[in-house]
């Protein structure tokens, strides 16, 4: 009998007609199966999910649907989980590039009412200083040290200014919607960035009613999606003090940043320095970067206010260079 139905399946083969008769076969054996569990493609749901986690952390798709099988579809478990990975391998990397030169990146200045702050943080190169990811780094840095400077207890008849070493900077909380410090989103960006990075500084200077802020930075880039937030190579804060709130506040404060980027004083003077020699670090006789033909002193003298302090950073400069005399 075996032999027969054998022979029968082998003429199939050979002429592609069914042989005549009746032809008994054994019934088909099932296949071995085994339960893994739920996956991500059972439901368009979890499609959803995959692809607004990918939205919110930037991550790829491979390790967006490692996080949420790893967590059981949990949107905010998984997030913490990619972040912890990130992290863990951006401590590594870290390692491994420790040593290696940062000195480009970019100045961030963040100005919200009566605070200001300069930041700046470096990377190897430029291409990653144009990074998205980089530059959401910045604006974290930016918006740690404004908090902090807000959180600071402080009656002001004057201004007051601060600043902000690397290890200080580090140390910051990320921010009210971050876990951890500073120090983690910096791991979390050399993770995903692959490059060595500092958080190299800070600077802050908070004022009281009869003085302005005046800011600048060069080469200015705005993005929608950082709100207040600018970013450059340059940038530079002036603390005036005014009698009365004047309408060309904020184009005079830009002109004196700009002034201070370019000529670099060591110092602010005095009206009644005497314009060469020496003084030439000092900001008030220097020649006014806009009109040469004047010095600095005798362009501000007319507006009715008062220059009293500045604060400028050059990315990848010695962090003395930002401190005036």
């Amino acid at each position: 009998m075996l032999l027969l139905r054998s022979l029968r399946l082998c003429l199939v083969a050979w002429n592609g007609r069914p042989p005549a008769g009746p032809l008994l076969l054994q019934p088909p054996q099932p296949w071995n199966t085994f339960h893994v569990g739920p996956s991500l493609s059972d439901s368009a749901s979890s499609k959803e999910l995959l692809m607004k986690l990918r939205r919110k952390t930037g991550y790829s798709f491979v390790n967006c649907k490692k996080a949420l099988e790893a967590c059981g579809g949990d949107l905010k478990e998984a997030e913490s989980w990619l972040h912890k990975q990130a992290q863990n391998e951006g401590w590594s990397k870290a390692v491994k590039l420790q040593g290696r030169k940062t000195k480009e990146g970019l100045i961030g200045l963040l100005q919200e009412g009566n605070t200001t702050v300069l930041v700046e943080v470096n990377c190897e190169t430029d291409f990653v200083s144009r990074n998205s990811k980089f530059q959401q780094l910045v604006q974290q840095v930016a918006v740690g040290t404004l908090l902090h400077c807000q959180n600071l207890k402080d009656q002001l008849s004057t201004y007051s200014k601060g600043f902000l070493n690397s290890t200080e900077l580090s140390e910051l909380p990320a921010g009210p919607d971050r876990e951890g410090s500073l120090k983690d989103q910096l791991a979390l960006a050399i993770g995903n960035l692959g490059e060595n990075m500092t958080l190299k500084r800070a600077a802050w200077v908070k004022v009281p009613s009869g003085f302005y802020v005046g800011s600048y930075v060069h080469g200015a880039m705005h993005s929608p999606s950082f709100h207040n937030l600018v970013l450059g190579k340059y940038g530079a804060l002036v603390v005036c003090e005014t009698s009365e709130r004047k309408a060309n506040l904020e184009d005079l404060g830009r002109r004196l940043g700009q002034h201070v980027v370019g000529m670099a004083p060591l110092s602010v003077g005095s009206l009644d320095d005497e314009p060469g020699g020496e003084m030439e670090t000092k900001m008030l006789s220097q020649p006014y970067l806009l009109d040469p033909s004047i010095t600095l002193g005798q362009y501000v003298q007319p507006q009715g206010v008062s220059v009293v302090d500045f604060v400028r950073f050059e990315c990848g400069e010695s962090e003395e260079a930002a401190e005036p005399e």
